[in-house]
């Protein structure tokens, strides 16, 4: 499946936290040598546990793949010296928080250390990269690889090159990921909220409106989606499922585009969801179903979930790759 870059390949991730872990244990079980930093040595420790936890929990889920937990596990290391994670890196992925002089620092130091072919990634949802990486010797190396949380259970990576990145290294990231079995998108331009948040939020606002007017209940609202929407939605993309709509996405736009127009023109005033009373309703409703003591619990059971859902997808594939060949 095209050029592979795992063989004998070292990545550095920048960062322990969840992010960091999930990018770890994603890039371990492709094949690469990983090599996780992080200033503080009991963020180390900690990771060191989520690592190997969570390479175990994939083998349970039958998401590992052919080698064994305790193989995957040998194929990273951790250190807080950054010289030894970054240099001869092919790929560097920082996980740092959502601040942009921070964001500016951490790839200093990195651009110092990187070889000159080093792909520099950031792991930012909201921040373009164009606003930490200007004055880098090494800028058009540089991109954001955003992904989805929990990224070992949701594929979706959003790519984002700054002006300057090198066309070579938007592609080579977008093969990179696919090796690890997400799905790349190109974020073509730096836009507040990317794609996948921008989509999230159109929905989510619209959903805000619905309960703010009193038009349907919080449980209402996540049901129409849950058991509605979302079940065409883990499958198939909004342009994908007009096309199956009508004949065909101009068919579609000619019978139902004036009025999804005029809706829509409905849908135009944004409504402030900081310090409001529907929040708090939205909040209470939530607190009926999930108290505030057993949300950590029912984290886990969406990763349940997901993941079950990422088994079927698997099986899935596998299934119709068998009757596309048996068709050839």
């Amino acid at each position: 499946t095209g050029t592979s870059f795992v063989a004998m390949s070292a990545v550095g991730i920048i960062g322990s936290g969840l992010i960091g872990s999930a990018w770890t244990v994603m890039f371990a079980r492709a094949g690469y040598e990983v090599r996780m930093f992080d200033v503080e040595p009991k963020q180390l420790d900690t990771a060191k546990v989520n690592v190997k936890a969570r390479i175990q929990q994939l083998a349970d889920q039958g998401l590992l793949g052919a080698d064994s937990p305790d193989v995957v596990y040998a194929r990273v290391s951790f250190s807080n010296d950054l010289s030894t994670v970054v240099t001869g890196a092919v790929y560097v992925q920082e996980c740092v928080p959502e601040k942009v002089e921070l964001k500016k620092a951490v790839f200093h130091q990195i651009d110092a250390l990187a070889g000159p072919d080093t792909i520099l990634a950031s792991s930012t949802s909201c921040i373009g990269p164009s606003k930490f990486t200007a004055d880098l010797k090494n800028k058009g190396n540089v991109i954001v690889a955003h992904p989805v949380n929990p990224p070992h259970l949701v594929p979706l990576v959003e790519v984002i090159p700054a002006p300057w990145t090198k066309p070579a290294v938007l592609e080579k990231t977008k093969a990179i990921m696919r090796e690890l079995g997400q799905a790349p998108i190109t974020v073509k331009k730096e836009v507040n909220g990317f794609v996948l948040n921008r989509l999230q939020y159109a929905l989510l606002m619209e959903a805000w409106r619905l309960v703010e007017d009193d038009v349907a209940s919080p449980e209402d609202v996540d049901t129409a989606v849950s058991a509605g929407l979302g079940l065409r939605w883990s499958f198939m993309g909004p342009f994908q499922t007009i096309d199956l709509n009508a004949n065909g996405v101009v068919d579609y736009c000619e019978k139902y585009g004036e009025n999804i127009t005029a809706v829509c023109k409905e849908q135009e005033d944004s409504r402030v969801m900081k310090h409001s009373e529907t929040a708090k309703k939205i909040e209470a409703a939530m607190r009926k179903t999930v108290p505030a003591e057993e949300l950590e619990a029912r984290r886990l059971w969406r990763d349940e979930q997901l993941a079950a859902l990422a088994q079927m997808r698997k099986s899935k594939e596998k299934e119709d790759s068998a009757a596309k060949r048996s068709r050839e």
